[in-house]
Protein backbone atom coordinates (compact mmCIF):
# COMPACT_ATOMS: atom_id res chain seq x y z
CA UNK A 1 0.00 0.00 0.00
CA UNK A 2 1.20 3.49 -0.88
CA UNK A 3 2.60 5.54 2.23
CA UNK A 4 0.24 8.74 2.70
CA UNK A 5 2.07 12.15 3.17
CA UNK A 6 0.73 15.00 4.89
CA UNK A 7 0.11 17.82 2.37
CA UNK A 8 2.44 20.50 2.51
CA UNK A 9 -0.19 24.07 4.24
CA UNK A 10 0.94 26.05 1.59
CA UNK A 11 2.93 24.77 -1.89
CA UNK A 12 5.46 28.10 -0.68
CA UNK A 13 5.90 27.26 2.84
CA UNK A 14 8.36 24.52 1.81
CA UNK A 15 10.51 23.15 -0.36
CA UNK A 16 12.65 19.95 -0.52
CA UNK A 17 16.35 19.95 0.13
CA UNK A 18 18.54 17.26 0.79
CA UNK A 19 15.58 14.73 1.46
CA UNK A 20 14.33 17.56 4.37
CA UNK A 21 11.85 19.93 4.67
CA UNK A 22 13.26 23.11 5.14
CA UNK A 23 11.10 26.43 6.38
CA UNK A 24 11.43 29.31 3.00
CA UNK A 25 9.94 32.33 5.26
CA UNK A 26 8.62 35.54 3.95
CA UNK A 27 11.66 37.47 5.10
CA UNK A 28 15.11 36.77 6.95
CA UNK A 29 17.34 39.24 8.11
CA UNK A 30 21.00 37.62 7.86
CA UNK A 31 24.18 38.29 9.82
CA UNK A 32 23.01 40.82 12.51
CA UNK A 33 23.77 41.02 15.56
CA UNK A 34 20.94 41.22 17.83
CA UNK A 35 20.08 43.51 20.34
CA UNK A 36 17.04 42.16 21.45
CA UNK A 37 15.33 44.68 23.43
CA UNK A 38 15.27 42.87 26.75
CA UNK A 39 18.46 44.55 28.14
CA UNK A 40 20.52 40.73 27.07
CA UNK A 41 23.80 40.68 25.74
CA UNK A 42 24.02 41.38 21.66
CA UNK A 43 24.50 38.38 19.81
CA UNK A 44 24.83 37.27 16.54
CA UNK A 45 21.60 35.76 14.82
CA UNK A 46 19.73 35.36 11.69
CA UNK A 47 15.80 36.59 12.14
CA UNK A 48 12.90 35.08 10.43
CA UNK A 49 9.73 36.60 9.53
CA UNK A 50 6.40 34.72 7.94
CA UNK A 51 3.80 37.57 7.65
CA UNK A 52 3.69 39.82 10.72
CA UNK A 53 5.32 37.64 12.88
CA UNK A 54 8.98 36.71 14.22
CA UNK A 55 9.01 32.84 13.63
CA UNK A 56 12.86 32.20 14.67
CA UNK A 57 16.15 33.63 15.99
CA UNK A 58 19.00 32.14 16.05
CA UNK A 59 21.76 29.74 13.18
CA UNK A 60 20.62 28.14 10.36
CA UNK A 61 16.53 29.62 10.16
CA UNK A 62 16.17 28.68 6.76
CA UNK A 63 15.79 30.45 3.57
CA UNK A 64 12.78 33.60 2.46
CA UNK A 65 11.70 34.91 -0.80
CA UNK A 66 13.47 38.39 0.69
CA UNK A 67 16.83 38.17 2.39
CA UNK A 68 18.50 41.61 4.05
CA UNK A 69 22.10 41.29 4.63
CA UNK A 70 22.67 42.75 7.75
CA UNK A 71 26.57 42.55 7.36
CA UNK A 72 27.12 42.43 11.70
CA UNK A 73 24.93 45.88 11.69
CA UNK A 74 22.60 45.96 14.44
CA UNK A 75 19.08 44.28 14.62
CA UNK A 76 16.75 45.83 17.28
CA UNK A 77 12.99 45.73 17.71
CA UNK A 78 11.76 49.06 16.14
CA UNK A 79 11.03 51.67 18.90
CA UNK A 80 7.96 52.29 20.78
CA UNK A 81 7.09 56.42 21.10
CA UNK A 82 4.78 57.08 23.49
CA UNK A 83 4.10 60.71 23.79
CA UNK A 84 3.17 61.94 20.68
CA UNK A 85 0.47 64.34 18.94
CA UNK A 86 0.36 63.07 15.21
CA UNK A 87 -3.67 62.71 15.81
CA UNK A 88 -3.78 64.85 12.67
CA UNK A 89 -1.05 64.55 10.74
CA UNK A 90 -1.65 60.87 9.60
CA UNK A 91 -4.80 62.16 8.00
CA UNK A 92 -2.84 63.39 5.23
CA UNK A 93 0.91 62.00 6.07
CA UNK A 94 0.50 58.13 6.31
CA UNK A 95 4.11 57.53 7.68
CA UNK A 96 3.70 59.98 10.27
CA UNK A 97 7.18 61.80 9.46
CA UNK A 98 9.61 62.81 11.54
CA UNK A 99 9.41 59.51 12.97
CA UNK A 100 9.58 57.25 10.81
CA UNK A 101 13.28 58.33 9.74
CA UNK A 102 14.09 57.46 12.98
CA UNK A 103 13.27 53.85 13.56
CA UNK A 104 9.91 54.41 15.28
CA UNK A 105 7.72 51.66 14.13
CA UNK A 106 4.83 52.32 16.81
CA UNK A 107 2.92 55.56 18.28
CA UNK A 108 0.54 56.76 21.08
CA UNK A 109 -1.43 59.45 19.86
CA UNK A 110 -3.87 61.51 22.28
CA UNK A 111 -1.32 62.69 24.89
CA UNK A 112 -1.66 65.95 27.08
CA UNK A 113 -5.74 65.68 27.09
CA UNK A 114 -5.52 66.73 23.58
CA UNK A 115 -7.78 64.19 21.05
CA UNK A 116 -10.11 64.80 18.17
CA UNK A 117 -12.39 62.50 19.59
CA UNK A 118 -15.26 62.75 21.62
CA UNK A 119 -16.51 65.61 19.34
CA UNK A 120 -20.05 66.93 18.82
CA UNK A 121 -21.01 68.02 15.27
CA UNK A 122 -20.17 71.44 14.90
CA UNK A 123 -17.45 71.94 17.43
CA UNK A 124 -15.00 70.23 15.00
CA UNK A 125 -13.13 73.46 15.28
CA UNK A 126 -12.49 74.07 18.72
CA UNK A 127 -10.93 71.13 19.05
CA UNK A 128 -8.53 72.26 15.97
CA UNK A 129 -7.79 75.68 17.48
CA UNK A 130 -6.90 74.59 20.93
CA UNK A 131 -4.72 72.15 19.19
CA UNK A 132 -2.81 74.78 17.39
CA UNK A 133 -3.12 77.24 20.49
CA UNK A 134 -1.26 74.12 22.37
CA UNK A 135 0.63 72.10 20.17
CA UNK A 136 1.43 74.55 17.37
CA UNK A 137 -0.26 72.61 14.46
CA UNK A 138 -1.83 75.37 12.32
CA UNK A 139 -5.93 74.19 12.64
CA UNK A 140 -6.22 74.97 8.88
CA UNK A 141 -4.68 72.11 8.06
CA UNK A 142 -6.17 70.01 10.94
CA UNK A 143 -9.58 71.25 9.44
CA UNK A 144 -8.88 70.66 6.10
CA UNK A 145 -6.86 67.48 6.66
CA UNK A 146 -9.11 65.13 8.57
CA UNK A 147 -12.87 64.36 7.28
CA UNK A 148 -14.37 64.55 11.07
CA UNK A 149 -16.47 61.59 10.10
CA UNK A 150 -16.90 60.71 13.85
CA UNK A 151 -18.31 61.94 16.85
CA UNK A 152 -17.03 59.02 19.79
CA UNK A 153 -13.30 58.17 20.17
CA UNK A 154 -14.47 54.53 19.08
CA UNK A 155 -15.84 56.11 15.57
CA UNK A 156 -12.38 58.11 15.58
CA UNK A 157 -10.53 54.55 16.09
CA UNK A 158 -12.64 52.60 13.06
CA UNK A 159 -11.61 55.49 10.63
CA UNK A 160 -7.94 55.05 11.75
CA UNK A 161 -7.81 51.42 11.34
CA UNK A 162 -9.64 52.59 8.28
CA UNK A 163 -6.97 54.94 7.01
CA UNK A 164 -3.61 52.55 5.55
CA UNK A 165 -0.25 53.90 7.51
CA UNK A 166 3.27 53.29 8.20
CA UNK A 167 3.32 52.90 11.66
CA UNK A 168 1.63 51.33 14.50
CA UNK A 169 -0.84 53.89 15.89
CA UNK A 170 -2.64 53.57 18.93
CA UNK A 171 -3.92 56.69 21.52
CA UNK A 172 -5.21 57.81 24.37
CA UNK A 173 -8.59 59.33 24.69
CA UNK A 174 -8.43 63.36 25.82
CA UNK A 175 -9.66 64.35 28.86
CA UNK A 176 -9.67 67.95 27.22
CA UNK A 177 -12.88 66.38 24.29
CA UNK A 178 -14.60 64.56 27.05
CA UNK A 179 -15.08 67.40 29.34
CA UNK A 180 -16.16 70.15 26.24
CA UNK A 181 -17.95 67.39 24.38
CA UNK A 182 -20.18 67.20 28.09
CA UNK A 183 -19.81 70.45 29.21
CA UNK A 184 -19.69 72.79 26.42
CA UNK A 185 -17.78 76.36 27.41
CA UNK A 186 -18.32 75.59 31.05
CA UNK A 187 -15.36 73.15 30.58
CA UNK A 188 -12.84 75.54 30.39
CA UNK A 189 -14.18 77.98 33.44
CA UNK A 190 -11.61 77.58 36.23
CA UNK A 191 -14.56 77.22 38.81
CA UNK A 192 -16.92 75.08 37.19
CA UNK A 193 -17.30 71.54 37.73
CA UNK A 194 -19.29 68.86 36.27
CA UNK A 195 -22.57 67.88 37.61
CA UNK A 196 -23.67 64.37 38.92
CA UNK A 197 -25.50 63.42 35.21
CA UNK A 198 -22.37 65.77 33.43
CA UNK A 199 -19.86 63.68 35.11
CA UNK A 200 -21.46 60.52 34.69
CA UNK A 201 -21.40 61.20 31.02
CA UNK A 202 -17.66 61.61 30.92
CA UNK A 203 -17.41 58.16 32.73
CA UNK A 204 -19.57 56.76 29.59
CA UNK A 205 -17.69 58.20 26.82
CA UNK A 206 -13.83 57.39 28.45
CA UNK A 207 -15.37 53.90 28.68
CA UNK A 208 -16.80 53.58 25.40
CA UNK A 209 -13.21 55.26 24.24
CA UNK A 210 -11.86 51.79 26.42
CA UNK A 211 -14.15 49.59 25.07
CA UNK A 212 -13.30 50.45 21.43
CA UNK A 213 -9.52 50.20 22.01
CA UNK A 214 -8.21 53.27 23.40
CA UNK A 215 -5.30 52.55 25.18
CA UNK A 216 -5.49 54.87 28.31
CA UNK A 217 -6.89 58.43 29.47
CA UNK A 218 -4.84 62.04 29.56
CA UNK A 219 -5.48 64.81 30.82
CA UNK A 220 -3.72 68.15 31.09
CA UNK A 221 -3.06 70.04 34.07
CA UNK A 222 -0.17 72.42 33.39
CA UNK A 223 -0.89 76.35 33.43
CA UNK A 224 1.11 76.43 30.03
CA UNK A 225 -1.99 74.89 28.17
CA UNK A 226 -4.40 77.62 26.84
CA UNK A 227 -7.29 78.02 24.57
CA UNK A 228 -6.90 80.85 21.90
CA UNK A 229 -9.16 83.10 24.60
CA UNK A 230 -6.53 82.73 27.09
CA UNK A 231 -8.61 79.88 29.14
CA UNK A 232 -6.53 77.42 30.17
CA UNK A 233 -7.77 73.94 27.95
CA UNK A 234 -11.04 71.95 29.57
CA UNK A 235 -9.58 70.08 32.35
CA UNK A 236 -6.88 71.59 33.73
CA UNK A 237 -8.71 72.48 36.83
CA UNK A 238 -10.53 69.45 37.23
CA UNK A 239 -10.94 68.52 41.01
CA UNK A 240 -10.01 65.25 41.99
CA UNK A 241 -13.37 63.61 42.66
CA UNK A 242 -14.08 63.97 38.86
CA UNK A 243 -10.62 62.91 38.64
CA UNK A 244 -10.60 59.68 40.34
CA UNK A 245 -14.08 59.00 38.82
CA UNK A 246 -12.95 58.85 35.28
CA UNK A 247 -9.92 56.79 36.20
CA UNK A 248 -11.71 54.35 38.05
CA UNK A 249 -13.02 53.68 34.19
CA UNK A 250 -10.01 52.24 33.44
CA UNK A 251 -9.85 50.00 36.19
CA UNK A 252 -13.08 48.53 35.91
CA UNK A 253 -11.51 47.62 32.25
CA UNK A 254 -8.55 45.52 33.94
CA UNK A 255 -6.15 47.69 31.36
CA UNK A 256 -4.88 50.91 30.03
CA UNK A 257 -2.43 53.92 31.64
CA UNK A 258 -2.54 57.40 32.16
CA UNK A 259 -0.67 60.52 30.69
CA UNK A 260 -0.56 63.95 32.28
CA UNK A 261 0.89 67.00 31.38
CA UNK A 262 1.35 67.99 35.28
CA UNK A 263 0.94 71.49 37.19
CA UNK A 264 4.72 71.72 38.17
CA UNK A 265 4.62 75.65 36.72
CA UNK A 266 4.12 78.75 38.64
CA UNK A 267 5.33 81.42 40.87
CA UNK A 268 8.67 80.32 42.97
CA UNK A 269 9.85 77.04 43.59
CA UNK A 270 7.53 74.54 42.87
CA UNK A 271 8.63 71.75 45.35
CA UNK A 272 4.80 71.82 47.28
CA UNK A 273 3.38 72.01 43.76
CA UNK A 274 4.91 68.84 42.89
CA UNK A 275 4.31 67.53 45.65
CA UNK A 276 0.63 67.88 45.63
CA UNK A 277 0.42 66.45 41.59
CA UNK A 278 1.91 63.49 42.74
CA UNK A 279 -0.54 62.98 45.34
CA UNK A 280 -3.31 63.69 42.63
CA UNK A 281 -2.02 61.26 40.48
CA UNK A 282 -1.12 58.56 43.11
CA UNK A 283 -4.66 58.89 43.94
CA UNK A 284 -5.89 58.14 40.58
CA UNK A 285 -3.47 55.43 39.88
CA UNK A 286 -4.36 54.08 43.56
CA UNK A 287 -7.97 54.08 42.94
CA UNK A 288 -7.74 52.59 39.40
CA UNK A 289 -4.54 49.80 39.68
CA UNK A 290 -3.34 51.25 36.61
CA UNK A 291 -0.07 52.87 35.78
CA UNK A 292 -0.08 56.58 35.36
CA UNK A 293 3.36 58.52 33.43
CA UNK A 294 3.75 62.17 33.35
CA UNK A 295 5.97 64.86 32.12
CA UNK A 296 9.11 65.53 33.41
CA UNK A 297 12.34 67.84 33.00
CA UNK A 298 14.96 69.53 34.55
CA UNK A 299 15.35 73.81 34.58
CA UNK A 300 17.87 76.24 35.45
CA UNK A 301 15.05 78.58 37.59
CA UNK A 302 14.11 75.49 40.03
CA UNK A 303 17.32 73.11 39.57
CA UNK A 304 16.21 70.52 42.12
CA UNK A 305 12.30 70.04 41.31
CA UNK A 306 13.56 67.12 39.29
CA UNK A 307 14.72 65.32 42.08
CA UNK A 308 12.37 66.28 44.48
CA UNK A 309 9.76 65.07 42.06
CA UNK A 310 11.26 61.72 41.91
CA UNK A 311 11.32 61.92 46.06
CA UNK A 312 7.93 62.32 45.81
CA UNK A 313 6.96 59.36 43.14
CA UNK A 314 9.24 56.67 45.06
CA UNK A 315 6.80 57.58 48.33
CA UNK A 316 3.87 57.30 46.35
CA UNK A 317 4.77 54.06 45.02
CA UNK A 318 5.63 52.43 47.90
CA UNK A 319 1.91 53.32 49.19
CA UNK A 320 0.48 51.61 46.07
CA UNK A 321 0.96 53.74 43.18
CA UNK A 322 2.75 52.87 39.86
CA UNK A 323 4.07 56.42 38.19
CA UNK A 324 6.55 56.90 35.85
CA UNK A 325 8.07 60.05 34.77
CA UNK A 326 9.13 60.47 31.35
CA UNK A 327 11.51 62.17 30.07
CA UNK A 328 13.47 63.60 27.06
CA UNK A 329 17.10 62.80 26.36
CA UNK A 330 17.81 66.15 24.95
CA UNK A 331 17.18 70.01 25.65
CA UNK A 332 13.58 71.05 24.58
CA UNK A 333 13.68 74.35 22.62
CA UNK A 334 13.13 76.37 19.89
CA UNK A 335 15.19 75.99 16.52
CA UNK A 336 15.34 79.28 14.27
CA UNK A 337 15.95 78.55 10.24
CA UNK A 338 16.43 81.17 8.02
CA UNK A 339 13.55 79.49 5.91
CA UNK A 340 11.40 80.07 9.01
CA UNK A 341 12.26 82.51 11.04
CA UNK A 342 15.47 84.02 12.96
CA UNK A 343 15.58 85.16 16.79
CA UNK A 344 16.74 88.95 14.86
CA UNK A 345 13.22 89.13 12.89
CA UNK A 346 12.31 92.05 14.99
CA UNK A 347 15.17 93.74 15.45
CA UNK A 348 15.65 97.39 13.01
CA UNK A 349 16.43 96.66 9.46
CA UNK A 350 15.63 92.45 9.67
CA UNK A 351 11.72 93.61 8.35
CA UNK A 352 14.00 93.56 4.57
CA UNK A 353 13.74 89.53 4.89
CA UNK A 354 9.62 89.19 5.59
CA UNK A 355 8.01 87.09 3.26
CA UNK A 356 11.03 85.80 1.44
CA UNK A 357 12.06 82.11 0.89
CA UNK A 358 15.43 81.42 2.63
CA UNK A 359 17.59 81.50 -0.89
CA UNK A 360 15.94 84.92 -1.58
CA UNK A 361 17.25 86.16 1.89
CA UNK A 362 20.55 84.15 1.63
CA UNK A 363 21.04 86.42 -1.48
CA UNK A 364 19.90 90.00 0.41
CA UNK A 365 22.78 88.86 2.94
CA UNK A 366 25.37 88.65 0.50
CA UNK A 367 24.57 92.09 -0.70
CA UNK A 368 26.97 94.84 1.30
CA UNK A 369 23.86 97.12 2.08
CA UNK A 370 21.70 94.89 3.66
CA UNK A 371 24.08 93.27 5.13
CA UNK A 372 25.20 96.92 7.29
CA UNK A 373 21.60 97.17 7.69
CA UNK A 374 20.91 94.16 9.43
CA UNK A 375 24.40 94.28 11.59
CA UNK A 376 23.39 97.97 12.72
CA UNK A 377 20.08 95.98 13.60
CA UNK A 378 22.34 95.01 16.93
CA UNK A 379 22.01 92.11 19.05
CA UNK A 380 19.16 93.65 21.41
CA UNK A 381 18.51 93.47 25.24
CA UNK A 382 21.63 91.80 26.94
CA UNK A 383 24.20 92.27 23.86
CA UNK A 384 26.08 89.51 23.68
CA UNK A 385 25.80 87.92 27.14
CA UNK A 386 21.95 87.46 25.57
CA UNK A 387 23.13 85.05 23.14
CA UNK A 388 25.10 82.45 25.17
CA UNK A 389 22.01 79.70 25.32
CA UNK A 390 21.75 79.81 21.82
CA UNK A 391 22.93 76.67 20.28
CA UNK A 392 24.63 77.28 16.56
CA UNK A 393 24.62 73.38 14.63
CA UNK A 394 25.58 73.71 10.98
CA UNK A 395 25.32 71.04 8.52
CA UNK A 396 28.75 69.47 8.48
CA UNK A 397 28.44 68.71 12.45
CA UNK A 398 25.22 67.70 12.27
CA UNK A 399 22.17 68.13 14.89
CA UNK A 400 24.22 68.62 18.10
CA UNK A 401 22.08 69.14 20.67
CA UNK A 402 24.94 68.78 23.63
CA UNK A 403 24.75 72.74 24.55
CA UNK A 404 28.65 73.10 24.51
CA UNK A 405 29.60 76.53 25.55
CA UNK A 406 31.80 76.65 22.58
CA UNK A 407 29.20 76.10 20.04
CA UNK A 408 26.98 79.35 21.42
CA UNK A 409 26.72 82.23 18.99
CA UNK A 410 28.33 84.69 21.95
CA UNK A 411 31.56 82.61 21.16
CA UNK A 412 31.40 82.04 17.50
CA UNK A 413 30.77 85.98 17.88
CA UNK A 414 33.85 86.17 20.48
CA UNK A 415 36.04 84.25 18.17
CA UNK A 416 35.43 86.32 15.08
CA UNK A 417 35.42 89.70 16.95
CA UNK A 418 31.81 90.51 16.19
CA UNK A 419 28.30 91.32 17.41
CA UNK A 420 26.52 88.11 17.71
CA UNK A 421 24.02 89.71 15.04
CA UNK A 422 27.06 89.96 12.56
CA UNK A 423 28.00 86.20 13.19
CA UNK A 424 24.91 84.88 12.72
CA UNK A 425 24.57 86.37 9.28
CA UNK A 426 28.42 85.30 7.85
CA UNK A 427 27.07 81.66 9.53
CA UNK A 428 23.82 82.34 7.08
CA UNK A 429 26.22 83.13 4.29
CA UNK A 430 29.29 80.65 4.52
CA UNK A 431 26.41 77.74 4.90
CA UNK A 432 23.68 78.45 1.98
CA UNK A 433 21.14 79.72 4.83
CA UNK A 434 20.87 75.53 6.18
CA UNK A 435 22.92 77.19 9.84
CA UNK A 436 20.09 76.69 12.71
CA UNK A 437 20.29 77.92 15.85
CA UNK A 438 18.92 75.60 19.05
CA UNK A 439 17.67 77.91 21.89
CA UNK A 440 16.82 75.20 24.56
CA UNK A 441 14.17 76.42 27.11
CA UNK A 442 13.61 72.98 29.13
CA UNK A 443 16.41 69.92 30.26
CA UNK A 444 19.50 72.64 29.13
CA UNK A 445 21.38 70.72 32.09
CA UNK A 446 23.34 67.57 30.12
CA UNK A 447 24.53 66.29 33.56
CA UNK A 448 20.85 66.46 35.18
CA UNK A 449 19.66 64.90 31.77
CA UNK A 450 22.64 62.09 32.15
CA UNK A 451 20.91 61.88 36.09
CA UNK A 452 17.67 61.64 34.98
CA UNK A 453 17.70 58.74 32.26
CA UNK A 454 19.74 56.51 34.51
CA UNK A 455 17.14 56.34 37.17
CA UNK A 456 15.22 54.10 37.18
CA UNK A 457 11.79 55.02 37.63
CA UNK A 458 12.15 57.35 34.77
CA UNK A 459 11.40 56.33 30.94
CA UNK A 460 12.29 58.24 27.71
CA UNK A 461 9.03 59.65 25.82
CA UNK A 462 8.48 63.80 25.12
CA UNK A 463 9.67 63.69 21.72
CA UNK A 464 6.42 65.27 21.06
CA UNK A 465 6.28 63.79 17.68
CA UNK A 466 3.81 65.68 15.55
CA UNK A 467 3.47 68.89 18.05
CA UNK A 468 5.21 72.22 17.75
CA UNK A 469 5.85 72.43 13.85
CA UNK A 470 7.30 75.90 13.62
CA UNK A 471 9.41 75.55 16.93
CA UNK A 472 10.95 71.98 17.92
CA UNK A 473 11.97 69.06 16.62
CA UNK A 474 12.04 66.06 19.00
CA UNK A 475 11.09 63.32 16.63
CA UNK A 476 14.80 62.79 16.41
CA UNK A 477 15.15 61.63 20.21
CA UNK A 478 15.95 57.64 19.45
CA UNK A 479 19.03 58.44 16.98
CA UNK A 480 20.28 61.23 19.24
CA UNK A 481 19.46 59.21 22.33
CA UNK A 482 21.28 56.20 20.45
CA UNK A 483 24.20 57.83 18.84
CA UNK A 484 24.84 60.89 21.44
CA UNK A 485 24.41 58.62 25.12
CA UNK A 486 24.67 55.25 24.25
CA UNK A 487 27.58 55.27 21.34
CA UNK A 488 29.57 58.21 22.12
CA UNK A 489 29.18 59.27 25.55
CA UNK A 490 28.88 55.27 26.54
CA UNK A 491 25.88 56.67 29.39
CA UNK A 492 24.43 52.63 28.98
CA UNK A 493 25.55 49.86 27.26
CA UNK A 494 23.91 49.95 23.31
CA UNK A 495 21.34 46.28 25.16
CA UNK A 496 20.44 48.83 27.65
CA UNK A 497 19.98 51.96 25.35
CA UNK A 498 17.66 49.47 23.35
CA UNK A 499 15.85 48.31 25.97
CA UNK A 500 15.06 52.22 26.90
CA UNK A 501 13.12 52.36 23.37
CA UNK A 502 11.71 49.38 23.10
CA UNK A 503 10.63 46.75 25.53
CA UNK A 504 10.52 49.19 28.39
CA UNK A 505 7.92 51.75 27.02
CA UNK A 506 5.96 48.68 25.05
CA UNK A 507 5.44 46.83 28.52
CA UNK A 508 4.36 50.22 29.92
CA UNK A 509 1.98 50.27 27.58
CA UNK A 510 0.58 47.21 27.55
CA UNK A 511 1.69 46.48 24.31
CA UNK A 512 2.90 42.77 24.77
CA UNK A 513 3.10 41.71 21.50
CA UNK A 514 5.85 44.26 20.34
CA UNK A 515 9.29 45.96 21.96
CA UNK A 516 11.06 42.27 21.69
CA UNK A 517 13.34 40.15 19.14
CA UNK A 518 11.37 37.05 20.08
CA UNK A 519 10.06 34.21 18.52
CA UNK A 520 6.01 35.09 18.12
CA UNK A 521 6.05 38.78 18.80
CA UNK A 522 5.21 41.07 16.53
CA UNK A 523 8.00 41.91 13.14
CA UNK A 524 8.82 45.20 13.93
CA UNK A 525 12.49 45.25 13.70
CA UNK A 526 15.65 47.61 12.78
CA UNK A 527 18.87 47.11 11.13
CA UNK A 528 21.32 49.55 12.42
CA UNK A 529 24.66 50.71 11.41
CA UNK A 530 26.11 51.82 14.82
CA UNK A 531 29.01 53.65 13.21
CA UNK A 532 27.18 55.48 10.58
CA UNK A 533 24.07 56.70 12.95
CA UNK A 534 23.96 60.67 12.24
CA UNK A 535 21.70 63.83 12.64
CA UNK A 536 21.19 65.95 9.62
CA UNK A 537 19.64 69.63 10.57
CA UNK A 538 16.16 70.17 10.43
CA UNK A 539 14.65 71.62 7.66
CA UNK A 540 11.75 73.73 7.09
CA UNK A 541 9.30 72.79 4.16
CA UNK A 542 5.76 73.59 3.32
CA UNK A 543 3.98 70.03 3.06
CA UNK A 544 0.55 70.07 5.38
CA UNK A 545 -2.54 70.62 4.02
CA UNK A 546 -3.05 74.39 2.97
CA UNK A 547 0.74 75.14 1.86
CA UNK A 548 1.67 75.14 5.98
CA UNK A 549 5.02 74.50 7.25
CA UNK A 550 6.49 72.65 9.70
CA UNK A 551 9.91 71.80 10.78
CA UNK A 552 11.51 67.94 9.59
CA UNK A 553 14.57 65.84 10.26
CA UNK A 554 15.90 63.06 8.88
CA UNK A 555 18.67 60.19 9.82
CA UNK A 556 21.54 58.66 8.86
CA UNK A 557 22.32 54.92 9.56
CA UNK A 558 18.62 53.19 9.19
CA UNK A 559 19.68 50.60 7.05
CA UNK A 560 16.10 48.96 7.00
CA UNK A 561 13.09 49.84 8.69
CA UNK A 562 10.56 46.77 9.21
CA UNK A 563 6.83 46.99 10.55
CA UNK A 564 4.24 44.09 11.02
CA UNK A 565 7.09 41.94 8.50
CA UNK A 566 6.94 44.40 5.53
CA UNK A 567 9.97 46.80 4.85
CA UNK A 568 8.67 50.02 5.76
CA UNK A 569 11.86 51.69 5.15
CA UNK A 570 15.30 51.49 3.49
CA UNK A 571 18.17 53.74 3.87
CA UNK A 572 15.68 56.40 4.74
CA UNK A 573 13.19 56.21 1.92
CA UNK A 574 9.87 54.65 1.45
CA UNK A 575 8.97 51.49 0.22
CA UNK A 576 5.57 51.66 -0.88
CA UNK A 577 4.61 49.44 1.66
CA UNK A 578 1.70 50.58 4.51
CA UNK A 579 1.75 47.85 7.22
CA UNK A 580 0.73 49.68 9.89
CA UNK A 581 -1.94 48.56 12.57
CA UNK A 582 -3.90 49.83 15.06
CA UNK A 583 -2.40 49.12 19.05
CA UNK A 584 -4.17 47.27 21.28
CA UNK A 585 -3.24 46.27 25.01
CA UNK A 586 -3.29 44.02 27.26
Amino acid sequence: MARRHRPLSSPDLYRRRAGTLAAVHDLVIRGGVVVDGTGGAPRPADVAVDGDTIVAVGPDVGTARRTLEADGRLVTPGFVDVHTHLDAQLGWDALGTSSCWHGVTSVVLGNCGMTFAPVRPGEEAFLARVMESVEDIPASSILEGLPWSWETYGDYLRWLVSEPKGLNTGGFVGHGAVRHHVMGDRSLDPEAAPTDDELAAMVALVDEAMAAGALGFSTSRTRRHVAPDGRNVPGTWADEGELVALAEVLGRHGRGVFGCAPRFDGDGPGRERARSEVALMAAMSRASGRPFTFNLTNTFADPELWRQTLGFVAEANAAGAQLRPQTTSRGIGVIFSLDHATPFDHRPGWEVLAGRTGAERVALMADPTVRTRLVEGGDGPGGLDGWREFFVLTPERGARYDCDPADSLAAHAERAGTSAVEAYVELCLATGGAVVLNWPVLNQDFAVIAEMLQEPLVMMGLADAGAHVGQILDASQPTFFLSYWVLERGLVPIEEGVRRLTSEPAAFMGLAERGVVAEGRKADLNVVDPDGLFLPLPRYVHDFPGGAGRFVQRAEGYAWTVVNGEVLMADGEHTGALPGQLLRST
